[in-house]
């Protein structure tokens, strides 16, 4: 799985009025929790870039003064008016403690609804699970072959062992529907047998 690399430094001043010197000089305040200490630190803005602006899921492996931290992304705060990245929250990797993450889905295959001329319409991008370190992966994969016209994929068809999903299993994760063409192509079969 991919590992974005963050080089950062310890912060010793918290509070609004050290995160404002920080943001001054282009920097991030940050937070590591879940190992044994709670850590804040600072890192470039431009360091979290990767991490942040991207639908892939990733580590970030944080360099703090000798030591290095596997982290995964839990939480952003951007600034209302910029826009401009403002907080970082990390979680700490503990072999043994399980987290929780969103993974991104990945749909292969064709359905069958779409080969008789149905459009693909994807609900959910990601779900929550809650797994051991050592079961993340970049996505989950999510067979469609054999999703139908005018029927859904739920979050309770996705075939995870490692994983307990936190969503709720009737949720509709993928559905294909009718297009407008194959709409108007079974309204004129239907005249037409009228007609007959």
């Amino acid at each position: 799985m991919k590992t974005v690399t963050i080089e950062g430094q310890l912060r010793t001043g918290v509070g609004k009025k050290a995160a404002r010197q920080l943001r001054a000089q282009e920097l991030v305040p940050g937070v590591i929790y879940g190992g044994p200490t709670e850590l804040t630190f600072a890192a470039p803005a431009k360091a979290f870039k990767p991490l942040v602006y991207t639908g892939e899921f990733q580590y970030a492996q944080v360099n703090l003064e000798g030591k290095s931290y596997k982290c995964i992304l839990k939480d952003l705060q951007f600034d209302t008016v910029s826009d401009a990245l403002i907080h970082v929250d990390l979680l700490e990797l503990v072999d043994t403690k399980k987290v929780i993450a969103d993974l991104p889905l990945k749909y292969v295959g064709t359905s069958k609804g779409v080969k008789e001329g149905g459009k693909l319409v994807v609900k959910m991008k990601s779900i929550k699970v809650k797994t051991l370190p050592k079961f993340l992966k970049e996505f989950i994969e999510v067979d469609i072959t054999n999703l139908e016209l005018n029927a859904n994929l739920r979050v309770s068809d996705i075939v995870t062992s490692d994983y307990e999903v936190m969503n709720s299993p009737r949720i509709p994760i993928a559905s294909v529907v009718m297009t407008r063409q194959l709409k108007q192509a079974e309204a004129n079969a239907a005249k037409d047998e009228k007609k007959k």
